[in-house]
């Protein structure tokens, strides 16, 4: 066969497309020596987080005493671990059971979206409940009038606004790239970097544009989070009481080893030069914030709180009466 037969027969995938029909996730399954003991685990932290978080929602919602802004702002961040891990794990567990590893461009560019606008939208949200503890810990006397029901509700909305706008950026100039290389994603889900790497074009500008972004997206809530401790410490600080010291610390440290564990993870899969970058790293890293942080972020709140495991041992305490009176 000659050259120009050759390139004839293989111009439509040497040409350069502003997309597939569908991509392949070469997925985590691939990478292990032991798939099958792989899945059972991620299988039973997706049970366990779906689980544990909807319990914490529960509990918020019906426990009078878990309606204060701070239960508000931990019950909606359950709702969005909820809702991204399910974007994410679902698929992956099924096509490793089938065998069906494909993903048609527009499922691909919906889990994009999803996936950018949940975790943008957790970017702020930490931010403000940051806010909330500094309200509640620096201003006890104004917290009622600062933190009022409908200040809340717009706090929330502006996260969820704000997370839908990172979505509505970075989706559409990705899946409309120029695509001539292979339809593999060495991922197990449609995240940007890995998708981005298929493209034929020179992406940098793209990349500085997203890096920019990813900085504004975290430099706005990391600016709130900082002054809002800042502010604590030095609250703290004034404070003669032992028990104001221990409530203030076991109130905050736990909402900064939330922020620590996922904008920690965030930083390195959208900041950090692709030479630190490897398809395994990427996926330990996203494996990391996409399926155990959701399980890790309830855990973190709950057993350290009184308040969630009252409730919590009110409710199953309840159960067993309420069950009787049924018989």
């Amino acid at each position: 066969m000659d050259n120009t037969t050759w390139m004839a027969e293989n111009s439509t995938w040497m040409a350069p497309k502003s997309g597939w029909s569908e991509f392949i996730l070469m997925g985590i399954f691939n990478q292990s020596q032991h798939p099958a003991l792989l899945y059972v685990v991620i299988f039973m932290v997706f049970l366990m987080a779906l689980s544990v978080n909807s319990i914490l929602i529960f509990l918020i919602r019906s426990e009078t005493r878990l309606h204060t802004p701070m239960y508000f702002f931990i019950s909606q961040l359950s709702l969005m671990d909820v809702t991204y891990i399910s974007v994410i794990v679902p698929k992956m567990l099924v096509d490793w059971v089938t065998g069906v590893n494909t993903i048609s461009a527009p499922e691909c560019g919906m889990q994009m979206f999803l996936y950018l606008t949940l975790v943008g939208s957790e970017f702020f949200l930490l931010a403000a409940m940051a806010y909330d503890r500094y309200a509640a810990i620096c201003h006890p006397l104004c917290y009622p009038v600062l933190m009022n029901h409908r200040v809340c509700l717009l706090l929330v909305s502006g996260c969820w606004f704000l997370g839908s706008v990172d979505g509505f950026m970075l989706t559409p100039v990705t899946m409309t790239l120029p695509f001539c290389r292979s339809r593999e994603i060495h991922h197990f889900f449609c995240e940007v970097p890995a998708v981005m790497k298929l493209s034929c074009s020179d992406t940098s500008l793209y990349e500085t544009l997203m890096y920019l972004c990813c900085v504004l997206m975290l430099l706005i809530p990391v600016t709130i989070i900082s002054c809002s401790y800042g502010f604590i410490l030095l609250t703290i600080h004034r404070m003669n009481s032992a028990e104001g010291w221990k409530k203030a610390f076991a109130t905050c440290s736990s909402h900064m080893t939330v922020v620590t564990l996922f904008y920690g993870a965030c930083v390195y899969t959208y900041m950090l030069p692709s030479s630190y970058h490897t398809p395994e790293k990427d996926m330990v890293v996203s494996v990391f914030y996409t399926i155990l942080t959701p399980v890790l972020n309830p855990l973190i709140y709950s057993l350290r709180n009184k308040d969630v495991t009252g409730a919590l041992k009110k409710m199953l305490r309840v159960g067993p009466v309420f069950q009787e009176t049924i018989k």
